[in-house]
């Protein structure tokens, strides 16, 4: 009797699901099998093709109107010095969301590589990668990494890519949502708090304000602030009670926040003999003042800064324009400057490297917390409508923490 082979060809991997699938009648010369019936699906087709899904989306427009739900296939044979990738966690961030909507600073390049019927673009910056396969000397199967540069295209359960086109980190003690947060909001407070404060680095005991301190980037700059000594003020939009108020106040505080106020308490005319109070009669003037909001808000920000303090721009969420008050330009020299990670990241791949491995270090110590997520899991069965859903409200109300895919079962 011939050996009875399992359901798998060379390469495929495959599951078993249920289904209506009639099985097979049973005759005199077997014996009784087991009554379940079953399907097999292939995720990966057969001499090892692997089939991928991608989001991706061929004109600008809103989340909801122009992503689609890409189903392709992956060759198993790699190029000299490539890998193939399975995603672990891919974040949703404001910029990725202004990408699809033809608004951001960079416009991507489309193209029909994964076999789109027109050239598409596959979003996403960020995210944490499993390498299935590799052609690299640096590279092994069971390694993390994420990618080396903007633009990469994560919201999507496989890539393939170069070897040099991805940064391996250290996954010790870390899960895979923690490394796919790293490396925009994290990185982003690093550099402004590092890099700005002008005519010398912000030293400990050095004071900065910022606006957005509830975002990913406020609340990286709040902790990193901590760990280095600076005092920080932290302006946040007012909730719909005092009692919510207060608990993003405390929520906040014991990250490491100095000080926390609503944007109706910064706006009003007593903030002014408060930060004075908090600052010696302004004698220790506030150096340094982060901006992610614009109009009256960013405006506020620049009168809190002391004589040669430095306003850094790296969002505008309100959509208004950032006036530059004159008096404040010539008497007390303050600077107006903008910071776009792309510049850094795409620019200086070492010192991206160099930040990223420091910042999952303090993870790794519980010295540096996660941003509040929501998960939004991605399996093989997940509709484009989920998925779709989870963009479009990037922008939406007070959000329980940033939306976030999770990939499982792909």
């Amino acid at each position: 009797m011939a050996t009875l082979r399992p359901l798998r060809a060379q390469g495929m991997a495959c599951s078993v699901a249920r289904s209506s699938i009639r099985p097979i009648q049973r005759t005199a010369s077997l014996k009784a099998w087991p009554t379940p019936r079953v399907q097999v699906r292939c995720k990966s087709g057969p001499y090892g093709y692997t089939q991928a899904k991608s989001l991706v989306f061929s004109e600008y427009g809103e989340p909801k109107d122009v992503l689609k739900l890409h189903t392709h296939s992956i060759s198993p044979s790699l190029t000299p010095s490539s890998v193939l990738l399975r995603t672990l966690a891919a974040p949703i961030n404001p910029a990725d969301v202004n990408t699809i909507q033809g608004t951001y600073g960079a416009k991507p390049a489309f193209d029909t590589l994964l076999g789109t019927a027109q050239p598409s673009v596959v979003p996403g910056n960020e995210g944490a990668f499993e390498v299935v396969s590799s052609s690299s000397a640096d590279l092994s199967s069971g390694d993390w990494v994420i990618p080396k540069k903007t633009q990469f295209g994560t919201w999507r359960t496989h890539a393939l890519a170069p070897a040099d086109a991805v940064i391996k980190v250290d996954r010790t003690g870390l899960t895979p949502e923690q490394v796919a947060t790293v490396s925009v909001n994290p990185c982003s407070a690093y550099r402004m708090l590092r890099d700005y404060a002008h005519p010398y680095p912000l030293r400990e005991g050095d004071w900065f304000i910022q606006n957005g301190a509830n975002s990913g980037v406020g609340r990286a700059a709040i902790q990193l602030g901590k760990l280095w000594g600076y005092r920080s003020i932290n302006v946040v939009r007012a909730r719909e009670t005092a009692a919510e108020d207060e608990a993003l106040k405390k929520e906040l505080l014991d990250l490491g926040a100095t000080h926390v106020v609503t944007e109706p308490e910064f706006t009003a005319r007593e903030f002014r003999d408060r930060l004075a109070e908090w600052t010696r009669g302004n004698r220790e003037g506030v150096r340094l003042g982060l901006n992610c909001v614009g109009g009256k808000s960013a405006q506020g920000i620049a009168y809190s800064l002391g004589r040669g303090g430095t306003v850094v721009t790296y969002g505008g969420m309100s959509r208004a324009p950032v006036a530059l008050p004159t008096g404040l330009l010539i008497f007390k020299d303050i600077r107006f400057v903008g910071f776009w990670l792309s510049r850094w990241a795409d620019g200086d791949a070492a010192a991206k490297e160099r930040t990223v491995a420091e910042i999952l270090g303090l993870v790794r110590e519980g010295k540096f917390r996660d941003v509040p997520i929501v998960k939004v899991p991605w399996t093989w069965e997940t509709e484009v409508q989920e998925l779709k859903d989870a963009v479009q409200g990037t922008f939406e109300g007070f959000r329980k923490g940033k939306g976030i895919f999770t990939f499982k079962d792909t």
